[in-house]
């Protein structure tokens, strides 16, 4: 009976969320708080929220602080210079930029932590999007994916907590694996190449002058939030894939009027990502804004202190130095006060939704149905299975919940067969494109929030492609001879 109501829950829960029928916050919150009831645990309620609070309260500081550091550095400029070195380079070609997207996030991703991923490719990516009109889905599936793929390098999470979990050096376990990720990595960059041409096709190609011009013009357009976008077009209907985009627009002239579907109202600070002329630029200080970055990211990857510690000191010096006088720092908060509210706001619901789905043992029955269902005959491909098993388990439950509680059984399972360790630990890394874009992953609300994004849309959007890159890696796992 727990199986059968932990996946109701969860499709409850996507299928509202992908029909816009309660937002993420809300279906978050109450429908746990309504299958926990079912299960007769109802009076135990508080006692999983709390839990589920507890555990993601140091997350919900880091994800605040930050979103205020970048934001911060978006304010005063620092990523001014590669947004324009990015147009030159994509020259407002947006196959280029869809491309561009992907290398971002994967270059960036090599700090290990998704959500500062997310907050530096969005701020460097999201004002070429919007000048091109481009889809905003488009640019977080393409970064969620590349994310996913980077996220299994041994300081990123996943790896090490398998090497932990089966007591294994997270060396043997990575390692090995590269050719089969470099594969699956290539796959995202061959994906984001047919999503440009789809987006070139909608949207047309601008010169670099053209892109720059609108730049400085006064805007009155929406927000596009999917990728299938021509007027009248159904919101969200074509956003599945490369299929779904609108081939009717093929002119640079016809850009500014594609596209209004699904979207929100843009304010005029949306517009002005590379405004030279914008009151909070700090051309001074660039170089000590750029050092105290690096200096940030290098104490994160090195632990020389907690995470939500080191934002929380980095937002603090950066709003102190920047701008030193109290009005400014408090207009410098508010303005980036909706996205943290968003974001934390996000991750403490689904606090609720993982204390409730770990509290009433919903995960552990789902895990064991699925470890006892596995037929016999499939013993020698413990690997195979493992691959296999890893996308849907790390999609609806945490990291710690599949590594620490399903992965020992599995290695079990598979060492009975002759299926050794190692190769265990490899396949069940091949999850994680998938796993980037679950509503369990905090990291996937800073993703979505910063680009005004709806949470369904970016699903309906990614599962498919990261279900795609992550089969690619398993197969080019087998194939190497890997797994």
């Amino acid at each position: 009976m727990l199986t059968i109501l932990g996946f109701a829950m969860i499709a409850t829960f996507l299928v509202l969320i992908m029909m816009k029928k309660m937002s993420p916050i809300a279906a978050l919150v109450l429908i746990p708080a309504l299958f926990c009831v079912f299960v007769g645990k109802g009076a135990h309620l508080g006692d999983y929220v709390i839990d589920g609070v507890s555990s993601l309260a140091p997350t919900a500081a880091m994800l605040m602080f930050a979103i205020v550091y970048f934001g911060v550095m978006i304010d005063v400029g620092l990523f001014d210079p590669i947004v324009r070195a990015i147009l030159k380079f994509c020259k407002a070609d947006p196959m280029r930029v869809v491309v561009g997207t992907a290398l971002l996030a994967a270059i960036v991703s090599l700090d290990g932590d998704g959500s500062t991923t997310f907050m530096i490719t969005v701020s460097a990516m999201y004002p070429l999007y919007k000048r091109l009109k481009m889809s905003l889905v488009v640019m977080t599936g393409v970064a969620a994916m590349a994310n996913g793929v980077m996220n299994t390098l041994p300081w990123g999470g996943p790896t090490a907590r398998a090497a932990t979990a089966l007591k294994v050096d997270a060396t043997d376990i990575f390692v090995p694996m590269i050719p089969a990720l470099a594969v699956g990595l290539l796959a995202v960059v061959a994906l984001a190449y047919v999503l440009g041409l789809r987006e070139r096709r909608r949207v047309g190609t601008l010169t670099l002058d053209q892109a720059l011009v609108r730049e400085r013009e006064p805007e009155s357009e929406t927000v596009l939030v999917g990728a299938g976008s021509a007027a009248g077009a159904k919101a969200g209907a074509g956003r599945g894939g490369p299929g779904g985009a609108d081939r009717s627009q093929g002119s640079a002239g016809s850009a500014g009027s594609a596209g209004s579907g699904a979207a929100d109202e843009a304010s005029d600070d949306d517009f002005k990502g590379l405004d030279p002329n914008r009151p909070t630029l700090r051309p001074k200080l660039y170089w000590f804004n750029a050092l105290l970055t690096v200096a940030l990211l290098t104490a994160m990857i090195m632990e020389l202190l907690p995470i939500p510690v080191l934002f929380l000191l980095g937002a603090a010096l950066a709003l102190t130095v920047n701008f030193p006088h109290i009005p400014d720092q408090k207009a410098r908060i508010a303005a980036h006060a909706d996205n943290v509210l968003n974001v934390s706001g996000m991750v403490f619901a689904a606090a609720v939704f993982t204390g409730v789905l770990t509290g009433t043992g919903m995960v552990d029955s789902m895990a064991n149905w699925l470890v006892e269902t596995i037929p016999e005959g499939m013993g020698p491909h413990m690997g195979l299975v493992t691959g296999l098993l890893s996308l849907p388990l790390t999609y609806f439950m945490s990291n710690d919940g599949f590594y620490f509680g399903v992965l020992p059984v599995l290695a079990e399972a598979g060492h009975a067969h002759g299926v050794s360790t190692l190769e265990i630990a490899r396949a069940s890394i091949v999850g994680q494109p998938l796993h980037m874009s679950s509503p369990l992953v905090p990291a996937v609300y800073v993703l979505v929030g910063m680009a005004r994004v709806e949470f369904g849309d970016h699903t309906k959007f990614v599962v498919k492609w990261a279900v795609l890159t992550s089969l690619v890696i398993l197969a080019a796992g087998i194939l190497f001879g890997i797994i």
